[in-house]
Parts: C-alpha cells; sequence; structure tokens
C-alpha cells in the first residue's frame, strides 16, 4: 500500500511538472531571460540601437501614412515621446529643490569641482521606451477600435504648441541654473591661471 501511495504520489509530481501551465512558465521564463541578455549585451551598442530604432519609426511612419488614420494613437505617441525627452534632458535631481536644500548642485564657477551631468532617464531607458512605444503603437494600427475619426490638423497643431511651449520651458530651466544636458568629459578649470603662475616662477 505504502509503495503504491508512494507511486501514486510520483505519478502526480510527474503530472504536476508537465501540466500546461508549469510548462507555460518555464518557457517565459526562458524567454524573459534571452531577451534580457539581449538587451544587456546591446547596451554598449549606442549607435547600432538608435539605428535600429530609426528603423522602426520609420516602418510605423509609413504604416501611418498607408492607412491614412489611426491620428489618435499617433497623437499619444507623440506626448508619450514628449514626456520621455523632457525626462531625458532633466537632470536626475531638481537643481531648483536641491539649492533650496543643500545648495548649489552644479558648478557654476571656476573653481567650483566639475560634475557630471546625471539624467533623469538615462540613455538606454530612453531609446527602450520609445522603441517599444513605437512597437506598440504599430500594433494598435492592425485594430480598428483605435481609428477613431478625428480632424488630425488640430491634434498635430495642438501638438506643435505644447512641444514648443515644453522646450521653452526646458530651455530657460536650463538658462536659470547654467547646465548643459550632456557630459564632454572632465573639464581643466583654471588653465590659464596656472600656465601664468608656471611661466612666472620659470622666468624668476
Amino acid at each position: 500500500m505504502d509503495g503504491a501511495a508512494v507511486g501514486g504520489g510520483g505519478i502526480v509530481d510527474n503530472v504536476s511538472s508537465t501540466s500546461p501551465a508549469t510548462v507555460v512558465s518555464r518557457w517565459s521564463c526562458v524567454v524573459s531571460r534571452r531577451y534580457q541578455h539581449l538587451l544587456d549585451k546591446s547596451t554598449p551598442h549606442v549607435l547600432g540601437r538608435w539605428i535600429a530604432f530609426s528603423a522602426v519609426a520609420f516602418i510605423y511612419v509609413v504604416r501611418a501614412y498607408v492607412v491614412q488614420g489611426f491620428y489618435i494613437v499617433s497623437y499619444g505617441l507623440g506626448i508619450y515621446i514628449l514626456n520621455l525627452l523632457i525626462a531625458f534632458l532633466s537632470p536626475q535631481v531638481d537643481p531648483e529643490i536641491q539649492e533650496v536644500m543643500d545648495g548649489p548642485a552644479l558648478p557654476t564657477r571656476a573653481s567650483d569641482e566639475y560634475r557630471p551631468f546625471v539624467r533623469r532617464l538615462p540613455e538606454f531607458k530612453f531609446w527602450y521606451s520609445m522603441t517599444r512605444a513605437f512597437c506598440i503603437a504599430f500594433m494598435l494600427t492592425f485594430f480598428s477600435v483605435f481609428d477613431v475619426p478625428v480632424f488630425w490638423p488640430i491634434l498635430l497643431f495642438y501638438w506643435l504648441m505644447l512641444f514648443t511651449l515644453t522646450m521653452r520651458k526646458q530651455i530657460l530651466h536650463m538658462i536659470k541654473y547654467k547646465y548643459v544636458p550632456f557630459s564632454f568629459g572632465k573639464q581643466q578649470y583654471g588653465k590659464r591661471e596656472t600656465s601664468a603662475e608656471e611661466a612666472s616662477l620659470t622666468s624668476a
């Protein structure tokens, strides 16, 4: 009896290990790991990633032009990209808040210590989010429920106005707190003053 029970338990375990839910779970886990591995390998290839993104964006634009519709999808995609762009151009810590709490967060004088620009949204996440957004928008163009009839020039005008006002605000923020959303390596402050001092010591 005990042997039969043990044998029956083994059969149950064997059946449960080959159930459809378990197989799907294992398959999804393998695919997820493989997908993450490919993303990790693509991280240092910045130019290649953006070329691939350009191809994806071009395919979506051609698709939207051919079907002559899905303007709501394109408008939503544009708003999402604008939000990503602002996060990409913004510092991780708002200088206005940092200045109130701890003093200036970015160097404003030649004697200040150099601090590289740290983005709120890193470049890789910016690329990944944009690529994923275009892929999702492309798939939505195959479902007629998202093809809402609308006068597209109004949406385009509103998006351009929103883009202009948002970028103007961002540029004014950069000018006010004197930062550039790009890092060009460590700057050499006081180079001319050091050279002048060395020249005076040599002549003396």
